[in-house]
Order: structure tokens, then sequence, then C-alpha cells
């Protein structure tokens, strides 16, 4: 039987690492893990906690090289169910 290829780390979106994460934190807390299962699981909480914060930093990165590009840009709060066209650059 062919199994289902796992998606990679790098695959991952942001979203997707979050939510793999908090279901490592539950698997943990839960305390039902035997040991060598709940080391390996830790070990990839840490891998997911750096890949999200590699994604945050890629996506602060990009933000900075957009401000750059108009360096007249005013930062503003972003405010939920603003129009695309009602953002200043």
């Amino acid at each position: 039987m062919a199994r289902k290829p796992k998606e990679t780390e790098t695959e991952l979106d942001f979203e997707s690492t979050l939510t793999q994460l908090e279901q490592v934190v539950n698997q943990l807390e839960s305390g039902d893990l035997p040991l060598e299962e709940a080391l390996k699981t830790f070990e990839n909480g840490v891998n997911l906690a750096k890949l999200g914060q590699q994604r945050l930093q890629q996506a602060e990165q990009r933000i900075q090289i957009l401000l750059q590009k108009n360096a007249t840009a005013e930062l503003n709060d972003y405010h939920q169910g603003q129009q695309d066209d009602d953002l200043q650059f």
C-alpha cells in the first residue's frame, strides 16, 4: 500500500506550522505519550517553532523591502476589513 507523502517542513505555510505546533503542545501536555515518543514529538515541536520563526522573519524582510521601495509610505494600523485600495503605499 502506497503511503501519502508527508508534507515537508519547507512546504508548510505559517498557519499550518502554527496548527501543527499547537497539536504538538496538546499531545505533550496530555502526558499520555511514552518517553521516546514524547522526545520525538518535542523535537518536532522545536523544529516547527524554528520554522514559524523563519516564516515571520521572511515576512518582516518582505515588508521592509516593500517599504524601502517607497520611502514615503506611511505606516498605519491595520483594520480588519480594510480594502486594498484604501491602503496607501
